[in-house]
């Protein structure tokens, strides 16, 4: 740029701007850690002095590299499912170790919670008191919620806890999702969330124990058309068995699991049926819980003498009875009969509500008739299964609601 002499040279704003800019890629931005020299294996870690002055020498390479190569990283390989890995520098909620395994024969599923790491600090201390709560989905959240005890001022909390799932079925393992979250407790106020997983549980197979170390996540936004508000999150989990109602009317809602007994006794000639537990009963009560109690009919009852009944469990949806009923009758004639099983919630100074019910004889279908004709043809043998409670009402059984 030209002037006459004694003249002040003047440059516009974009010159300016242009003279200024450094020339050359754009490079990440670099760590802290990076103006710091390193000792490691190969030529560059290897020799030299540990002094500071190395830092600028040694800035150029790394910020050339790949953010993996900075850390000292692997990544795995295309492909490869990840259950276990240090996540320390991944995320700022924390890590959970857990194991889980599915028992078939049983039909069990065993959550092992083992620790939490680096967990978010939630309280003013800038500790926690961690707490590990499992549900299974879709399914009514207080029907299968369980729950760890607190560990109390910590960020690395060691549980070692066994929470366990009874009447889990193959079904159950092929379409359901186990949902960990780790919340922490609060005595004056609300719990508060810290982080959740969730595990399909189809990646499971039977009898081998599956090992996680998986970071936590945000929670997941509520699968719902439309939004919820904080009072209808309870109900959140039954979406998915009410979208299978709408697409085919001829399902019928799950009303919750029960554990049976049949076993037909040579000596004393008669059917001896077990009431053994249930799991994951429908709540029916406005405390989010139910009394439920079992009733047992041998049809058809000409006499109406094949009622047994057994005790009431108080404020439950996992209730053991381990009670026995005795049913007088020849082999021959018990082919004929069919067994039906309901389960009720009692209620004081009204009609007690049916929570489920199903049916086992030559009429029934699936396991409940593989379940009768096992016990007919295998006298002198207890066979327990576990069986799916519907919302369809026996008419014989509905006759007696306040029974």
């Amino acid at each position: 740029m030209r002037g006459r002499r004694g003249d002040r040279m003047t440059i516009n704003i974009q010159e300016h701007m242009a003279i200024n800019v450094c020339p050359g890629p754009i490079r990440p931005i670099r760590q802290i850690s990076d103006y710091f020299p390193r000792r490691g294996p190969g030529p560059e870690g290897g020799g030299g002095g540990g002094g500071l002055g190395e830092a600028p020498a040694r800035l150029a390479p790394l910020a050339l590299a790949p953010p993996a190569a900075f850390l000292g990283a692997t990544t795995p390989e295309d492909g490869a499912e990840v259950d276990s890995y240090d996540s320390d520098d991944a995320t700022t909620l924390g890590t959970l170790e857990f194991d889980l395994l599915y028992d078939q024969a049983s039909c069990t599923l065993h959550c092992s919670i083992l620790r939490a790491k680096g967990l978010k600090p939630m309280d003013f201390n800038g500790l926690a008191d961690p707490y590990v709560k499992v549900h299974l989905l879709p399914g009514a959240c207080k029907a299968n919620k369980l729950k760890t005890k607190t560990q109390r001022n910590t960020l690395n909390p060691v549980w070692n806890e066994d929470l366990t799932y009874s009447g889990i079925t193959d079904d159950d393992i092929s379409h359901k999702v186990l949902r960990i979250s780790v919340c922490d407790e609060d005595k004056l106020s609300h719990n508060e969330f810290i982080g959740e997983i969730r595990v399909p549980l189809r990646r499971l197979k039977p009898s081998q124990k599956k090992h996680f170390n998986i970071c936590l996540e945000r929670q997941v936004p509520l699968a719902s058309p439309s939004s919820m508000s904080a009072a209808l999150r309870g109900i959140s989990c039954y979406l998915k068995e009410l979208e299978q109602a709408e697409q085919g009317p001829g399902l019928l809602e799950e009303r919750g699991r029960i554990l049976l007994s049949l076993s037909y006794s040579s000596s004393r000639r008669g059917l001896l049926v077990g009431i053994l537990r249930c799991a994951h009963l429908a709540a029916m009560d406005v405390n989010g819980y139910s009394d439920p109690y079992v009733k047992t009919y041998l049809r058809p009852d000409v006499d109406k003498k094949s009622k047994h009944k057994t005790g009431v469990k108080k404020k439950t949806l996992n209730p053991e009875f381990n009670e026995e009923f005795f049913y007088e009758m020849e082999l021959s004639a018990l082919a004929t009969k069919t067994l039906e099983v309901t389960v009720w919630d009692y209620d004081i100074g009204k009609s007690n509500d049916f929570i489920g019910g199903v049916s086992l004889g030559p009429g029934a279908r699936g396991e409940a008739r593989k379940h009768w004709n096992d016990c007919l043809q295998q006298p002198d043998s207890a066979l327990e299964r576990w069986h799916t409670l519907t919302s369809e009402l026996p008419p014989a059984a509905g006759a007696l609601p306040s029974a």
